[in-house]
């Protein structure tokens, strides 16, 4: 009934439990910063789904000849002797591979368990620096050689395989939310049924799948709960969260297990950004003056979250609701220009309870908020 969670195999054809390590227009997380050490050799990977091709570039030099392999336990042993040929050890090189669905994670985890420093890039990435290099053709080949010059020349971040907690928590909320919306489709064509004449075997089956349904979403909060308390300190951060208003049992679960526990970011105007809700802004002269946007860029899903509990947090927080009145009627902002202000500022107070370890208090960040506001009154 429900997918292993005890396999990276199980993961290699389903995209949609792993495709939150990779969110959209950001490089995959998480990564490290990478110290700018001098690397020997780059090594460019290129991933497929039954097959990846690998080249090796060193610097000032031209990339060697690229070489093909399956994906394999046993051509990942044969791409590790090839890189060993060379006479370097693994962390005299810098391997560099594209996030291409979920075929790069068994490579990946490979690698950086054999010692290989490892970056995992966004393909906007690796495709801005092609078309900086004026290259125009496409293929496996090309595209290894390419990314190997990457490595050597911008030396990305580094990447290391996430936590256990982050696998056995993802899968589980993404097949809850698969399951939520199924059962959402079948009671609206029960509905459907139920306004006209309607076959009666057909609204039985209809019936069992829908209670189906609820006693596998049962089953998962179950899991869900067991494999949360393996973990204390998600746990304990998820429960902090929880007494933000506007932020239920699971938004602040999300919350947890897409940002790693408010560990992929060290500042949460960083992390902010992450999330793509920092207002970008387009301007050049005198002929570009566009006005400063979020755009599309940072993490989908966390964005989406966070702009959906801000609505929450606008109602029930008097912090947020405050600051969401001042912008509105104050200072006449546009709503969603409001709306998205009050994702970030409920962003930023969830960073703060979580790594400072501290139930959020209303009444103390009130008296915050009119202390700041203070000077700025007596001075108008």
């Amino acid at each position: 009934m429900f997918c292993s969670l005890q396999s990276h195999q199980d993961l290699k054809h389903d995209r949609r439990y792993f495709v939150k390590l990779v969110p959209p227009n950001t490089d995959p997380t998480p990564s490290s910063p990478n110290p700018r050490r001098r690397y020997k050799l780059g090594v460019g990977i290129d991933i497929a789904a039954r097959t990846f091709t690998a080249a090796t570039c060193e610097l000032d030099e031209t990339p060697s000849k690229a070489h093909n392999f399956t994906q394999t336990p046993e051509d990942f042993i044969r791409l590790e002797k090839h890189l060993l040929a060379a006479g370097l050890l693994p962390t005299d090189m810098l391997v560099v591979m594209e996030a291409t669905g979920t075929y790069w994670i068994e490579l990946a985890i490979f690698l950086d368990s054999r010692g290989f420093p490892l970056s995992v890039i966004n393909p906007a990435t690796a495709r801005d620096f092609a078309k900086s290099l004026l290259i125009k053709l496409k293929n496996d080949r090309i595209d290894a050689q390419m990314l190997a010059r990457l490595a050597i020349t911008h030396k990305p971040a580094l990447w290391t395989p996430p936590p256990l907690i982050y696998r056995e928590l993802t899968q589980r909320l993404a097949q809850r939310n698969d399951l939520v919306a199924m059962r959402t489709s079948l009671t609206n064509q029960l509905h459907a049924l139920s306004v006209c004449p309607s076959v009666p075997s057909v609204v039985s089956r209809f019936d069992l799948l829908v209670h189906t349904i609820d006693l596998q979403l049962k089953e998962l909060e179950v899991e869900i709960k067991t494999a949360l308390n393996l973990e204390e300190e998600w746990a304990a951060s998820v429960a902090r969260l929880q007494t933000i208003p506007g932020v239920g049992p699971l938004t602040a679960l999300w919350l947890v297990v897409l940002t790693l526990n408010f560990t992929l970011c060290t500042k949460a105007e960083s992390l902010v950004q992450f999330a793509g809700l920092a207002p970008i802004e387009r301007r050049s002269g005198t002929s570009v003056r566009g006005r400063p946007m979020i755009g599309h860029g940072g993490h989908g899903p966390l964005r989406s979250l966070v702009y959906m509990a801000a609505g929450s947090a606008i109602r029930f927080n008097p912090l947020i609701k405050a600051y969401y009145e001042e912008l509105r009627l104050t200072k006449g902002k546009p709503y969603k220009v409001a709306r998205c202000a009050a994702a970030r500022k409920l962003l930023h107070i969830a960073f703060a309870v979580a790594t400072h370890s501290e139930p959020f208090e209303a009444a103390y960040a009130l008296r915050n908020r009119a202390a700041r506001l203070e000077p700025k009154a007596q001075a108008s």
